[in-house]
């Protein structure tokens, strides 16, 4: 295991807040606490070692130590409380930005927050409100040569779909950037801009047979777009159409 050189990181980021952790419980709670404090925008939190690190709905999220990339980014932005489902798309354009800048892999994205290579997931991201001030988190399954065998058919890694080792600190700093032009276009631009990168760029976003779980069962049909929220549009095999809120959406098998 090579020790991640955060030295480097904060060298090539001059004037960002970077805090390291060799072990934490979870970055997303180090962040948040922070911004309660007042850390300014940016301020990231980066571990080696996750020991609960969250994922959405509760899940946690696997954390080998020395393989992964784990952080938290506080964002301090003037947009709307309602954008945060549109916030979640765009960093997940910039996180995939970021991995095919530095790997030439170019992730799918999964609505809402799920970027996929061959089908199988290798990075999530996880948006929580404090105070009307995001947190963002950040997974990506970076230098793992496997995975345990109850997410081995689901997940992979960067190194799994490309075949090499990369480098978990230029990932880092290639991402905190791509995190600043996209929440910089939100400002600037609203969220329109976000809704039509997504939508081209997904695979999961317009005309893929899914299936979704809710709490009322799960349902089945296409997917029929965005809404101006940035909310997943389904088309069910009857016809009716649903707006889909937040749920696992896994590909279904065609009709």
């Amino acid at each position: 295991m090579t020790p991640f050189d955060i030295d480097r990181v904060r060298r090539a980021l001059p004037g960002r807040e970077i805090s390291f952790f060799e072990t934490i419980g979870s970055t997303m709670i180090e962040a948040a606490t922070r911004a309660s404090r007042g850390c300014p925008s940016g301020t990231a939190v980066v571990a080696e070692e996750q020991t609960a690190g969250q994922g959405r709905h509760g899940h946690s999220w696997h954390s080998e130590p020395g393989a992964g990339l784990y952080v938290s980014v506080v964002l301090r932005l003037p947009l709307p409380p309602d954008s945060l489902p549109a916030l979640t798309l765009a960093l997940g354009l910039a996180a995939a930005d970021a991995i095919a800048g530095q790997t030439g892999l170019q992730p799918d994205l999964r609505w809402p927050n799920d970027l996929m290579l061959r089908d199988r997931k290798t990075a999530g991201i996880l948006v929580q409100l404090l105070h009307s001030t995001p947190v963002a988190g950040f997974g990506i399954n970076v230098n793992h040569e496997s995975l345990p065998p109850d997410l081995a058919r689901e997940a992979t890694s960067l190194r799994l779909a490309s075949g090499r080792p990369h480098s978990r600190e230029d990932l880092l700093i290639a991402l905190l950037p791509a995190v600043d032009r996209y929440c910089q276009t939100m400002v600037e631009r609203g969220r329109q801009p976000i809704l039509e990168e997504f939508t081209r760029r997904s695979s999961y976003a317009l005309g893929k047979r899914v299936s979704v779980s809710q709490p009322g069962g799960v349902l089945t049909g296409a997917t029929a777009g965005l809404d101006p929220s940035g909310f997943l549009k389904l088309r069910a095999d009857d016809g009716s159409e649903s707006l889909i809120l937040a749920g696992g959406v896994r590909p279904a098998q065609p009709l």
